[in-house]
């Protein structure tokens, strides 16, 4: 490992912070979810820290390329939206990230981030056995199962991802760009009975044809000698409620603390079918940890009705967690073009998808004019442009007691992890944490009470500690 004296150290943080505040922060906000947080480059964008530059590297030259874009590639001009002082700032911080590239050791496996409450180490996990990972549950301080979207468990022991996929899964219907494995839970009795909860697209045709009918599902099974066994359905519903060519399929798992399971299923492109009651599309869910209907869900007396749905009209469901003071179930939505939701999720509600929203079509069309109408929930938050909203998650770990009550929230195109403070029903504050490190699918605190993300794009793992606390 390199060393570095004092005096190199102390110049090396004079340029960074002469030169990077504020051209950090731009660069955070417009260029890490391309070029990576630390420049190190993702897989929509290249690394920063080069030698070899197609469009040249001294100031002038990288100033003009970000001004005014490179030609046939996805570097777009941004002069349209940053002043000319704002581009220079952005140049003086990659020059100086670049200088200092040279002189320190970057291969390292954590980074440093500095928040508000405090210095986080951000470690990336050994995960060469990963493949599109969508959700982790953790047993113990130790040992955590996680899914890949294309059909497979596996097991993460003392920070690695096991070579060995858990045998006698159910097959999954991937002939949709979001279909396939998605959320799993372990039963709040799991020590004592076994369970795990796997939520998957099925069909009851071939998981190859594109054009079969298919839908969530949502089994449990238990693990026992590496192979999947006993699994018993707990929610499905008959061909004549599936769809063809599905997308936005949900599913996100929560245990509340009255052992009920919340499930969410996304719309599959059916948007009116959110508000049809007989549909399952477009709805978050809640049954018994063996598959039976609560008494007491809001529409269990209403004919024609799925009694299972606890609220409608929620487009794609991707994070929920519950308050761990009052107890109610937070959601994030995400939305189409803009409109990525924050919701409370109460029971019989409305929460308006396609009816009312503040997104708009992907093409740029309008979906509907209205925002707002009577019977129709209010968001709590919501993102426009979207940020792609996806895992959310209430601290609760001791290491972040500062973090106290404050929901995570992750995105996948923005690649973002924000922090949000809660007081009441509203949010007061967002915090951008970190951007660049891959589409983040899932967020947990493990039982040694770090926080882990599942990343895609690059697949990975990271475990996050806190340094110090301002």
């Amino acid at each position: 490992m390199k060393t570095f004296s004092l005096v190199s150290l102390l110049l090396l943080f004079n340029i960074l912070t002469s030169f990077g505040q504020e051209g950090k922060q731009l660069y955070i906000n417009y260029c890490a979810g391309c070029h990576g947080t630390n420049l190190e480059g993702t897989t929509s964008a290249a690394s920063l820290l080069k030698t070899e530059w197609k469009s040249g590297e001294n100031k002038a030259q990288i100033k003009e390329t970000i001004k005014n874009g490179v030609a046939n590639t996805t570097m777009i001009a941004w002069s349209s939206v940053l002043n000319d002082e704002q581009i220079t700032s952005i140049t003086q911080f990659i020059i100086a990230s670049q200088n200092s590239n040279n002189t320190a050791n970057t291969s390292n496996h954590f980074d440093l981030i500095d928040s508000k409450k405090y210095n986080l180490k951000v470690e990336k996990l050994v995960t060469e056995n990963l493949q599109t990972p969508w959700g982790i549950e953790f047993i113990n301080a130790d040992t955590a199962l996680i899914s890949e979207k294309h059909g497979s468990l596996k097991w993460l022991i003392n920070g690695k991802v096991s070579s060995q996929t858990i045998t006698g899964l159910p097959q999954t219907h991937t002939k949709s760009s979001t279909g396939g494995f998605m959320d799993i839970a372990f039963d709040p009795e799991y020590q004592q009975n076994g369970w795990v909860y796997l939520a998957y697209s099925h069909t009851n045709g071939d998981n190859k044809d594109a054009k079969a009918l298919a839908l969530t599902k949502i089994v449990r099974g238990k693990i026992i000698n590496n192979a999947w066994t006993k699994q018993q359905t707990l929610f499905e519903v008959p061909d004549s409620l599936m769809v063809v060519r599905g997308n936005r399929w949900g599913c996100r798992f929560l245990f509340d603390k009255d052992g009920y399971l919340f499930f969410s299923i996304g719309d599959m492109g059916k948007a009116m079918d959110s508000q049809n009651l007989g549909k399952a599309t477009g709805k978050v869910f809640r049954i018994n940890r063996d598959g039976s209907i609560p008494e007491d869900n809001p529409f269990v007396n209403e004919a024609g009705a799925l009694k299972a749905i606890y609220s409608i009209g929620n487009r794609n469901v991707q994070g929920i967690s519950q308050h761990p003071q009052t107890g109610e179930i937070w959601a994030t939505e995400h939305g189409p073009r803009g409109g990525d939701e924050l919701n409370i999720i109460r029971k019989g509600a409305n929460y308006g998808w396609p009816v009312i929203t503040y997104g708009i079509n992907y093409d740029g069309s309008q979906i509907t004019d209205k925002t707002v109408q009577d019977g129709m929930e209010q968001p709590i938050a919501y993102w426009t442009p979207s940020i792609a909203v996806c895992p959310t998650e209430f601290v609760e770990s001791p290491l972040f007691s500062a973090w106290e009550n404050n929901l995570l929230v992750g995105a996948l195109a923005f690649q973002e992890l924000r922090r949000l403070v809660i007081e009441g029903d509203k949010v007061t504050e967002q915090e951008l944490l970190f951007k660049g490190k891959g589409r983040i699918r899932d967020i947990k605190f493990g039982k040694d009470g770090a926080l882990y993300i599942l990343t895609n794009d690059p697949d990975g793992i990271l475990k996050i500690t806190p340094e110090e606390e301002h």
